[in-house]
């Protein structure tokens, strides 16, 4: 912290006079004092290399310059450090720089002897006339001398600047007993206050500078600028201080008062910062509506006054809560006495899980309240919400602070800044009845900002109705065919595992799900027609490796197979197919491109290379090292019916409509494939997602997952298409059927 000047006032003010500076100040000799440093001041002890020290040449304006006369340049946080540390008080302490002794002038000079004058020889009129003008000269000076010292008692008068600056000093460095000692009151309560007053402020560094001190006889005025780390959100306060010296036998004493720690302080009153968080902004739905749903909240705080231990409060919920008590207790000592003090905000599962403990905390309060902070509709695409005691804020390093919020995940953790916006904070004054007198600094907090998504509530609300009919455990991903706008991200937990990366980016195998794809490879490169007649077999080997599926070896139309989710008969036609043919029309469906730019982690999809027959047969049904999120198939479904492939879009843009024109794909192929996809729901294996009115287009996947099963439906109807799961513990699954109950309920 670079310091501040220190001006000391004339010498005519101070009734004594200044001390000597400049060429003609008088220099001790080498045994005048202890402490002499060559090259340096008098009096000063070799100082640490890293702290500046005040130069010997006094150069134009005094001592370093420029500089106007009779200022000295401060060091050290912008206090002066001599005698290679602490300042030295006035007073005959050891390492004090020498001054002149009183009534003894400047060391006498040696001067050659002249040879004596011959006997009997007068001098001539010019030698007298000379002899007389130096005689005159001399008594001139001497006459001066006697005036300056009279008025000014010959530099007698002690400084107060050294007990100024020991006393900033202490203060600075802790050092409050030290601080105490160079005061006129008691050095307990002194160093009480002082130390009082800097936990008040919950400060993390303190800098005193020191501006000025006038003396006046034996009382002497300070000025200093106190800066203060209140170690909340980079809030820095400022502000100038002074305090009165008097001289009390042969030292000077800082006039000890409230009003030393600031001017504003007055008998019985303390420091206090007041810190408010505004409420987390909310995600929204395209409509304006939080996504975000009332739900229990318990709020954990204390009254700081009605605490008998404060730090033992501190210690307890530390403990509990994983945080350091050293920065709970700073926010309680901190906090206006007599308000309610907020440590925490607590969803309904840490509550359940920390409530015996918190019953062991003295003076701990916890209120139930309902907020919209711990749940959303959306909970893939929203994200979750972590409060004050969330380990990601220590991972990141945050300090602890009342009423942080942190986003663990999707858009919550993206915008976290941007929905926590910034605290309002005040320093204020507090009387003993803790009633609020005074505002000494502010900072406007900023309220968080809102993030506006695609997600539309008619639709999210028919997933959430559609997976709350079954049993099992689901999820529901739906976008606007026409944009790429996702307009649903839902799920459940019943029964059955869901993936752990959520509908947006679980990597997935989707089983025959996937035959839209390989169905629009055959055809585009005209390698089959609906028509084409193809066997269902129990089971087929390609490459070595054999597929089974529940068919029976009939021979049917493509189209047919298709419906049925026909396995075998898609291995079999996978031999028509060559490497570069399949890869281009993966290509086309937009699977594995860049969605880098998506506002939330989501998987695009992956299809490697084949590395031979078998492989590329198992691609072609989903299987092998195909793997897909229900967002990516769901991007797959919304080709085909908008006859172009879009980059989906979560965020409302603002301004313009959302979405992109996309990038147009074979028009025969898709086509092809919106028959196909409507023989299958119309009488194939998806026929349980059929619905009377608008007509109903998709494909069905069953995948055992190890653990369970997992049953696929990809499709449209209108310009929403859908993908989704149903996990369960048995293949007794239908996702066909909870696609059919979304759509029915997102059309009434």
């Amino acid at each position: 912290m670079t310091g501040r000047r220190i001006v000391s006032s004339p010498a005519n003010e101070r009734g004594g006079h200044a001390r000597p500076r400049g060429p003609f100040a008088p220099r001790p000799r080498d045994e005048a004092g202890p402490g002499r440093h060559d090259g340096g001041i008098p009096g000063q002890r070799d100082t640490d290399p890293a702290i500046p020290a005040i130069s010997a040449d006094p150069g134009p304006y005094g001592p370093a310059g420029p500089g106007p006369p009779g200022e000295v340049p401060a060091a050290f946080g912008g206090i002066p450090i001599q005698n290679g540390g602490r300042p030295e008080p006035s007073g005959g302490a050891p390492g004090q720089a020498a001054r002149p002794s009183r009534g003894r002038g400047r060391p006498a000079r040696h001067v050659a002897s002249r040879p004596a004058a011959r006997p009997g020889r007068k001098s001539s009129p010019a030698t007298r006339r000379a002899r007389r003008s130096r005689i005159a000269g001399l008594v001139i000076v001497a006459v001066g001398v006697l005036v300056i010292g009279l008025a000014a008692g010959f530099g007698s008068e002690l400084s107060a600047e050294p007990t100024a600056q020991a006393f900033l000093f202490d203060w600075q460095q802790q050092q409050y007993a030290a601080a105490g000692t160079l005061t006129t009151a008691p050095p307990g309560a002194v160093a009480a206050d002082l130390r009082g007053a800097v936990a008040q402020l919950d400060a993390a560094q303190l800098f005193l500078s020191m501006k000025s001190v006038h003396q006046h006889g034996r009382t002497a005025d300070a000025t200093f600028t106190a800066t203060v780390d209140l170690a909340q959100q980079g809030r820095v306060w400022t502000y100038d201080g002074h305090f009165g010296l008097r001289r009390v036998g042969d030292d000077w004493k800082v006039e000890w008062a409230p009003g030393v720690v600031n001017p504003s302080l007055g008998p019985g009153e303390r420091l206090a910062v007041m810190t408010r968080f505004p409420a987390r902004a909310s995600v929204l739905d395209a409509q304006g509506h939080p996504l975000q749903l009332p739900a229990p909240a318990y709020v954990l705080g204390v009254w700081p006054e009605r605490l008998s231990d404060p730090a033992a409060t501190a210690r307890a919920f530390a403990s509990l809560a994983g945080l350091q008590a050293g920065q709970v207790l700073g926010q309680i000592t901190a906090a206006p006495p007599h308000q309610f003090l907020q440590l925490a905000t607590l969803d309904s599962a840490t509550y359940a899980s920390l409530r015996g403990s918190l019953r062991t905390v003295p003076g701990l309060v916890v209120r139930p309240e309902s907020q919209r902070l711990f749940q959303a509709e959306a909970t893939g695409l929203v994200g979750e919400v972590g409060s004050e005691l969330n380990e990601r804020l220590r991972a990141d390093g945050a300090l602890y602070a009342p009423g942080t919020t942190v986003g663990l995940s999707g858009l919550e953790q993206k915008y976290q800044r941007q929905l926590l916006g910034t605290p309002a904070t005040e320093v204020v004054v507090v009387n003993s009845a803790g009633q609020q007198t005074a505002v000494l600094a502010q900072w406007p907090g900023t309220a968080g900002t809102p993030v506006r998504t695609t997600i539309n509530s008619t639709v999210q609300n028919a997933a959430l109705d559609a997976l709350n009919g079954v049993s099992s455990s689901g999820e529901i991903v739906a976008v606007r065919a026409s944009t790429g706008e996702v307009l649903a991200v839902a799920q459940r937990q019943g029964t059955g595992a869901l993936p752990a990366a959520g509908a947006l980016n679980a990597k997935l195998a989707p089983g025959t799900a996937f035959t839209i794809v390989s169905a629009g490879a055959l055809v585009s490169g005209g390698l089959v027609t609906v028509s084409t007649p193809i066997s269902c077999a129990g089971s087929f080997t390609v490459g070595g490796q054999t597929f089974t599926s529940y068919g029976t070896g009939e021979q049917k139309p493509f189209s047919a197979a298709f419906a049925d989710a026909c396995s075998t008969a898609f291995t079999q036609l996978s031999e028509r197919l060559t490497p570069s043919q399949w890869a281009q029309v993966v290509k086309e469906f937009g699977i594995g491109s860049d969605w880098s730019q998506l506002q939330v982690p989501a998987f695009s999809g992956s299809v490697p290379s084949a590395a031979g027959d078998a492989d590329l047969a198992a691609q072609t049904i989903g299987q092998g090292d195909v793997r897909m999120s229900l967002l990516s198939m769901a991007m797959v479904a919304a080709a085909v019916d908008a006859g172009s492939w879009h980059v989906p879009q979560v965020i409302q843009p603002s301004s313009g409509p959302a979405g992109t024109a996309g990038t147009a794909v074979d028009r025969s192929m898709m086509s092809a494939l919106h028959g196909l996809m409507r023989d299958a729901v119309r009488s194939g294996a998806a026929h349980a997602a059929s619905l009377p009115g608008a007509q109903v287009y998709g494909q069905v996947g069953l995948v055992h997952t190890g653990s369970g099963w997992m049953s696929w439906f990809v499709g449209f109807r209108g310009d929403v298409a859908v993908a989704a799961i149903e996990s369960g513990k048995t293949p007794q699954l239908s996702a066909a059927a909870l696609a059919g109950a979304f759509f029915a309920a997102a059309a009434r």
